[in-house]
């Protein structure tokens, strides 16, 4: 069984826990405790170490999905996360600046630990004040866009849209290793 390690990661709200549970064919695994700080205005509970859930997308392949927390105290579990990870997907909220901001941080983090394929999900596009693919893009850094990596709207609570996103992130996969078996 060929296994590949997913991480999910994004600022707090991007979707990070809904996508995992969205499409996870387990039970996911969290580790969601109540908001006590700035983060319980914008939802109850936050991840405050990881969310795990697993995906069967071939008799011998499945994805382990890995949700890294969103809030800056918890950046350890990033390090810890990403360390074996074949990929990542970075959920940015399109209608909060702010957590675009956030998400180059997250961005530079990563590629200051490993490099991997990776695409950037928009979430939040249906928002009012929703930015667009290509200022979010400018605004995470990628100003040449054949230096970028695929940007796809997502809906975190809805199958099919997790499902494209992930076939993305699959795809990528296959051209930043073109001679192994993922």
């Amino acid at each position: 069984m060929v296994i590949l390690r997913i991480v999910v990661t994004g600022g707090v709200g991007a979707g990070k826990t809904s996508l995992i549970r969205t499409i996870s064919e387990i039970e996911v695994v969290d580790t969601d405790k109540k908001a006590t700080d700035e983060v319980g205005q914008l939802k109850e509970k936050t991840t405050v170490a990881l969310d795990f859930g697993r995906l069967t997308i071939a008799s011998n392949q499945s994805l382990h999905l890995y949700g890294t927390p969103g809030q800056l105290r918890f950046d350890f579990m990033w390090d810890i996360l990403i360390a074996k990870a074949h990929a990542y997907i970075l959920l940015v909220d399109a209608h909060r600046p702010d957590h675009i901001r956030f998400g180059r941080r997250i961005l530079n983090f990563v590629n200051q630990q490993v490099q991997l394929p990776h695409i950037i999900g928009l979430t939040h596009t249906d928002c009012p004040d929703a930015w667009d693919a290509e200022d979010v893009a400018l605004a995470l850094g990628f100003a040449d866009e054949r230096a970028r990596p695929p940007i796809v709207s997502v809906n975190a609570t809805n199958k099919p849209s997790v499902a494209q996103a992930l076939i993305a992130l699959v795809q990528e996969i296959s051209h930043f290793y073109p001679d192994s078996n993922s």
